[in-house]
């Protein structure tokens, strides 16, 4: 008791020495006030303060910060667009000026998410109301940028950096949307229209095309057949012409009646006729004196040949 009376002061003095030791954790730095005055930073690990003159004001995380957003827009032609995102920020860096500007510029945490979250949504509106509700869809990109591009000067004077935003989903009211799927569903209709038509046409044209070659090969096919068919002709009537001079003159010669030749012509063609007849009818005079008038004309037909 004695020990203590004697050494109290260095107790006190201890008890004050470690009273100013504390840690700061790993990610976050302290911001410390003397008399309520910005007195300098202490980094993760452990640190010492002044006890009773030294406060720790602030413990700032540098760590990534993320938010949810949901609101509402309006586009130029008075549609609601309402907007799920995702904010992504952080502390811009770990300098001592940046620290001092984060832990002085909002009186808590609350108050700075309220302004991020108010100039983010602002910015949206902005740029949407611009924009007509058939245009939204597809300019997710452009809005993140245009945000980025507006915002990244306030965050930077409070210390802050816009990491990302992710807007992930955008909506708008029930009518417009049935209104939308009515377009998406008519334009498809007339698309599938225009591809039918154009594949009938082609369809047409290739069948017309494919009709037109068939009569034309048809044509050439006959054309070549008339021409074999004269060929032929011409050279049975040269062999006939042949085949009946050559017995002519062996008639001749044996001094006989040449009309033969004609009667033997005469019988032959009505063999033929009954021979390979298909049904039709064919009226002949059989009797003897349709027989001579028969030959009669032959014989005058071979003489205005031969002349």
């Amino acid at each position: 008791m004695e020990i203590i009376a004697q050494y109290w002061w260095l107790l006190l003095l201890g008890i004050a020495f470690f009273s100013g030791l504390f840690t700061v954790n790993q990610g976050t730095i302290a911001v410390i006030t003397r008399f309520g005055k910005y007195s300098g930073i202490r980094r993760a690990g452990l640190k010492f303060k002044i006890p009773l003159i030294e406060q720790i004001y602030r413990r700032v995380s540098v760590q990534n910060r993320s938010v949810e957003l949901e609101f509402q827009a309006v586009t130029i032609d008075q549609a609601n667009v309402y907007f799920k995102s995702m904010l992504l920020y952080s502390v811009q860096n770990e300098n001592e000026d940046t620290i001092q500007k984060v832990a002085f510029k909002f009186i808590s945490d609350k108050d700075l998410m309220q302004a991020l979250v108010r100039t983010i949504e602002g910015n949206i509106r902005a740029f949407v109301a611009t924009k007509k509700q058939s245009e939204i869809l597809g300019l997710r990109r452009d809005i993140v940028e245009f945000v980025k591009e507006h915002v990244d000067a306030s965050l930077e004077d409070w210390g802050y950096h816009l990491q990302d935003l992710q807007i992930n989903d955008i909506t708008f009211d029930q009518a417009i949307i049935e209104s939308m799927s009515k377009v998406v569903a008519s334009n498809n209709l007339k698309a599938a229209a225009e591809n039918e038509g154009q594949a009938l046409l082609i369809t047409k044209t290739k069948a017309a095309e494919a009709e037109g070659n068939a009569i034309k090969i048809a044509a050439e096919a006959e054309r070549q057949a008339a021409q074999l068919r004269g060929q032929g002709v011409a050279l049975f009537r040269e062999e006939v012409a042949k085949g009946m001079s050559m017995a002519a003159e062996q008639m001749k010669i044996a001094n006989l009646d040449t009309n033969v030749i004609l009667f033997s012509m005469w019988t032959e063609a009505i063999k033929n006729f009954a021979e390979y007849g298909k049904g039709n009818v064919i009226f002949l005079d059989g009797s003897s004196d349709g027989m001579e008038k028969t030959m009669r004309q032959i014989m005058a037909m071979q003489h205005m040949e031969s002349k």
